[in-house]
């Protein structure tokens, strides 16, 4: 039977397969459906006897030959050497076999086997919902693997974590304006609110807020997506940090801090410009927000070959050690006591600023000591 039949033969029993699991019988498939398989695993029976067959046979008559040869050194004083030497070398052979055998089986078990298992049974309980599982490490390519299936189910382990964290944040998030707009509106039915402009725009504002935590949630959901439309074209990196500078010196002067915005080295750069400085305004509003009268906040731009580098630097309140690796997760505070309504946000702002940046090829990183300020550093592709 060549290839081409065998693979013929396959298809059909498939076919015939389904057809009866899904409740069509074919005529003969019974008789015939072990045929082929039944074949293939004599030919794999068949080369097993021959290669264990061929060892045991050279173990033992490397035996045979080991004792034959001291049977003539005591009958005769000499070792048949001379006269057979390679009776001596297949009695080594057959000595060496078991050994060799012995050592490999004992490597492989301890360099392959086991790890392989240990990967396969923590996959299986992966499988079934326990990402606690991790793997025992070790040296050697498969202990490289398992290291990279322990990082693999610890990142599962995290997104599974944030995944359920976030439905319990947005339902916290929108409870508190729902709350208040059910509260006034059963009031001005019950009588003790008037509907009056002052509660139709308390109202008003807490639909505002409800309305734009969606549209965050819809843009961070749609840049970690990678399906955020873009509108890339070159930048004046000078022009948007001076329009910038504009913006918030008032708030800046107002609240007693130095606001100083550095871009004699900045050049130009591809991307969004819209964005960037949506992501801009957000970092000069969290500076604003962290600082104190007395306090500053200074935007610095340079630019290489390979890029333009925005620092956006304050010497407020800053970030404790611990909170630093959560800074750009959804719903992060740094104060948990703050809430929409001291103007702190809904704690989406740094999530949606690092995937616009991503976004556009570039990265974003922060580093601060509490107590001394914060610096955000943007990068972005020339």
């Amino acid at each position: 039977m060549n290839k081409k039949n065998w693979k013929e033969m396959r298809r059909q029993y498939m076919r015939d397969w389904q057809n009866e699991q899904n409740g069509e019988r074919t005529p003969g498939f019974h008789r015939m459906r072990r045929f082929p398989f039944r074949k293939r695993r004599g030919f794999f029976f068949i080369g097993f006897l021959a290669v264990f067959g061929l060892i045991a046979a050279l173990i033992i008559s490397g035996i045979g030959a080991l004792v034959w040869a001291l049977q003539q050194w005591i009958i005769n004083g000499t070792l048949p050497i001379g006269q057979n030497p390679g009776w001596l070398a297949l009695a080594a052979l057959g000595l060496l076999i078991p050994f060799s055998l012995f050592f490999l089986i004992a490597w492989t078990r301890r360099r392959i086997t086991d790890p392989l298992i240990s990967i396969v049974q923590a996959a299986e309980a992966v499988s079934a919902g326990d990402l606690s599982v991790r793997v025992t490490e070790g040296r050697g390519q498969f202990n490289q693997m398992a290291r990279a299936f322990n990082r693999m189910i610890a990142e599962l382990e995290r997104t599974d974590e944030l995944r359920r964290n976030l439905a319990a944040d947005v339902a916290h998030e929108l409870n508190t304006p729902l709350h208040i707009i059910q509260g006034y509106l059963e009031g001005i039915q019950d009588g003790v609110y008037q509907s009056d402009q002052e509660v139709v725009g308390i109202m008003l504002e807490e639909a505002n807020l409800l309305s734009r935590l969606v549209e965050d949630l819809r843009t961070l959901s749609l840049a970690e997506a990678g399906q955020l439309p873009l509108e890339i074209h070159s930048i004046d990196l000078a022009e948007l940090l001076e329009d910038l500078r504009i913006t918030f010196s008032g708030q800046a002067a107002e609240a007693g801090i130095d606001l100083t915005v550095s871009h004699a080295e900045a050049g130009e750069l591809k991307g969004d410009a819209d964005r960037l400085n949506q992501v801009l305004g957000n970092l000069l509003s969290n500076a604003l927000r962290h600082s104190s009268k007395g306090d500053e906040i200074r935007v610095e731009a340079s630019h290489s070959a390979e890029g333009s580098t925005i620092l956006v630097s304050d010497s407020g309140e800053g970030i404790a050690p611990e909170d630093l690796p959560f800074v750009f997760d959804r719903f992060w505070r740094a104060d948990k006591s703050r809430t929409h309504t001291d103007g702190s946000g809904h704690g989406l702002g740094l999530a949606i600023s690092r995937q616009l940046i991503r976004a556009q090829g570039g990265d974003i990183s922060v580093e601060s000591n509490l107590g001394q300020g914060t610096t955000f550093k943007i990068w972005l592709p020339t």
